[in-house]
């Protein structure tokens, strides 16, 4: 098997079990909409439910048509980064771990619409008065597999259009 398939299969699995491990403790030791301070002023663990999509954009009820576009989205999404990842070439390692961060969060994400209608998220942050809507480690993964490929898209082409004459 080439070695971007074994990275791919290696965090899908790392990332899947830890997220889903991570959001079912969060919903078993959190009772809903409660919070645990860990760094007083910065940092809480807090159980919510997220029933849209990034930061709670559209947002609703549980259930029903949103659940339905949410899931349909996330499967069109896990198709293209699928197939993206496909055509990467084998030398293209950090867009092939950029691909392989966000499809695992995705997936992750995914799961919990599947089980729950709506995301789990716990991990919330904030910084004086500045709040950060809270998240998971499935969005993180995406975050950085996406940060990766920004990283990976500005500077590689960079050095491709430097070294071309």
């Amino acid at each position: 098997m080439k070695r971007k398939y074994w990275v791919l299969l290696i965090c899908l699995v790392f990332i899947i079990a830890l997220d889903q491990y991570t959001k079912h403790e969060a919903q078993r030791k959190i009772p809903l909409y409660h919070s645990i301070k860990v760094i007083d002023g910065f940092f809480n663990l807090t159980h919510l439910r997220n029933t849209g999509g990034a930061f709670g954009i559209l947002g609703g009820e549980r259930g029903g048509i949103g659940t339905i576009f949410f899931i349909t989205v996330s499967l069109i999404a896990v198709g293209v980064i699928l197939y993206l990842f496909h055509k990467a070439k084998e030398h293209e390692r950090n867009l092939s771990m950029s691909l392989s961060l966000i499809l695992s969060g995705a997936i992750g994400n995914l799961i919990d619409r599947i089980r729950y209608a709506e995301v789990v998220d716990f991990l919330d942050f904030h910084l004086f008065s500045y709040h950060w809507p809270a998240f998971n480690i499935a969005d993180s993964a995406i975050t950085i597999g996406i940060g990766l490929m920004t990283f990976e898209l500005l500077f590689h082409d960079k050095k491709r259009l430097k070294a071309s004459p």
